[in-house]
């Protein structure tokens, strides 16, 4: 799983241009699935059957995009200035390598020089519009041979081991849940069982809300990733979470109030694997469960995440370990749902 998980993390796959992603999701679930589907909105929803057919519809959901940039104009001198897809640290962005459109020119975001910057430059935040992409044209003509306003971009960063036993990569937050959710399709399922693999979720869970609404389930777990602050200055309730203390079983975000009974459920089956777990210490953005609970008549809905360090950056940190918990506490989960719905 981790092989595919370095794999997916290497694709190009920015909210709204995520057909390199999707290609590979697609290419691993064909030969396990019973249904295939690919909705309006770029998702892609597979069906696995089980050894129990129930009336009520699961779904598990993993998004598969990542947060970019999208170039909206071009100077005379051939900088290209662009907006950012998805919430990104601007501090973080600066110097960072990018890809640019399916042929993955090189392009590097830039801005001023520290050395002449003033004193309450050196200490804000810059503003989108101070940065540009440098792409090493002389002119607006040579740029617009390489890149063109309306252009998808992602960080250019090659996934890898790192350290003790951890990996390092961009989108992990979101290819982690991919990669969980191929492995799920690989093996015999409890019960009968939906996957989606959404589109857009960067730019407000904008594929989460026409699948869920196309599925109509009654109970669905969202595998995605949690902000880890394990690192001083921040200590106790301020980390959020941590690497290697398992998945956070989150109760609450700034998106939904997750099902208190699912949630229940996703603790007991922790335990009776004796599996680590952490609840979310402080409330963090939002998962596409928050489209998901709101699908026709509501969905029960809970949440499964991977604690990640440095989240929507270029070298996002995860441990394995609580990656394959997340994945047995997912094949218990299932096999909680046959006792409950068969």
């Amino acid at each position: 799983m981790e092989e595919t998980i370095l794999r997916l993390c290497s694709l190009f796959g920015p909210s709204g241009y995520e057909d390199e992603v999707r290609a590979f999701l697609r290419a691993q679930a064909e030969p396990y699935a019973d249904k295939l589907l690919q909705d309006n909105n770029g998702s892609l929803l597979v069906l696995k059957k089980g050894r129990t057919e129930t009336r009520q519809t699961v779904l598990l959901s993993a998004h598969m995009d990542e947060v970019g940039v999208i170039i909206r104009d071009i100077n005379e001198r051939g900088f290209l200035k662009f907006a950012f897809i998805g919430d990104i640290d601007r501090r973080a962005a600066i110097g960072k390598k990018v890809w640019l459109g399916p042929e993955r020119v090189t392009g590097v975001i830039g801005m001023k020089p520290i050395h002449l910057t003033t004193k309450d430059e050196r200490s804000a935040v810059p503003k989108t519009k101070e940065l540009y992409i440098d792409v090493g044209a002389r002119t607006r003509q040579e740029a617009e041979t390489l890149a063109r306003p309306g252009t998808w971009g992602c960080f250019a960063s090659q996934p890898e081991p790192f350290g003790a036993g951890k990996l390092r990569a961009k989108a992990l937050d979101s290819r982690i849940g991919c990669a969980v959710l191929l492995e799920l399709l690989k093996q015999e399922l409890p019960v009968d069982t939906w996957f989606a693999f959404t589109v857009q979720q960067k730019v407000g869970c904008r594929g989460a809300y026409p699948a869920a609404f196309r599925l109509k389930p009654d109970a669905a777990l969202t595998l995605a990733a949690a902000p880890a602050l394990d690192f001083p200055p921040h200590e106790g309730g301020a980390r959020v979470c941590a690497l290697g203390k398992g998945p956070v079983i989150p109760v609450m975000d700034k998106g939904t109030i997750y099902d208190p009974k699912l949630t229940k459920l996703l603790q007991t089956c922790a335990k009776d694997r004796d599996l680590s777990w952490q609840p979310m210490t402080a409330l963090t953005s939002r998962t596409d469960a928050s489209a998901i609970q709101r699908s026709l008549g509501g969905c029960m809905s809970a949440a499964l995440l991977v604690p990640v360090r440095y989240l929507d950056s270029p070298s996002g940190v995860a441990d394995p370990g609580d990656i394959r918990a997340m994945l047995e506490i997912t094949q218990t989960f299932l096999e909680k749902l046959e006792e409950i719905y068969g």
